[in-house]
């Protein structure tokens, strides 16, 4: 059974939870870029807004083949209680159909669970089916607190079997 992990980061923390999550589940990495320039106050409310208007974005890589993968985990971090623009874009580009698929959602303090739902609908209709999906705060949390919630989640939705 082959993994594949595709996620976007902005800040750092939705890396180390792939990052930590494919070592543990020896999976593929597959980080996407967002070509947009995300920093910065005026650049972070646009980026909120883009993220509830779902507008697609420019991403590197523009797409991933996943013809030899079983199992597809997407993560993104939320924002403003949507998935980002770069994860919903790369989902737009993925034939997704007979995959599995594990959704995940870094988020400050809350809302995370909207993005999940909003992921699972976009996934749904690229023909996947989502038999897994969970939400780790990363608020105030040390990367030595990230990494061992990541682990925690591992074994609470058995990860390791799909």
């Amino acid at each position: 059974m082959r993994r594949a992990i595709i996620y976007y980061s902005h800040g750092g923390t939705t890396d180390l939870v792939a990052k930590t999550l494919a070592k543990h589940l020896n999976a593929d990495l597959f980080r996407i870029h967002d070509l947009k320039n995300r920093d910065g106050f005026k650049n972070r409310l646009f980026a909120s807004i883009n993220a509830f208007r779902e507008t697609k974005t420019d991403i590197v890589p523009a797409k991933v083949d996943l013809t030899h993968y079983d199992t597809i985990y997407f993560g993104t971090p939320t924002w403003n209680g949507n998935p980002t623009p770069a994860i919903l874009t790369i989902i737009d580009r993925c034939d997704l159909r007979a995959k599995d698929v594990i959704l995940f959602a870094t988020m400050d303090a809350n809302r995370g669970e909207s993005n999940i739902e909003r992921l699972e609908e976009k996934v749904r209709l690229r023909g996947a089916r989502v038999i897994e999906s969970f939400t780790i705060t990363t608020k105030n949390k040390s990367p030595e607190k990230l990494v061992n919630d990541t682990e925690a989640m591992i074994k609470i939705k058995d990860l390791k079997m799909y």
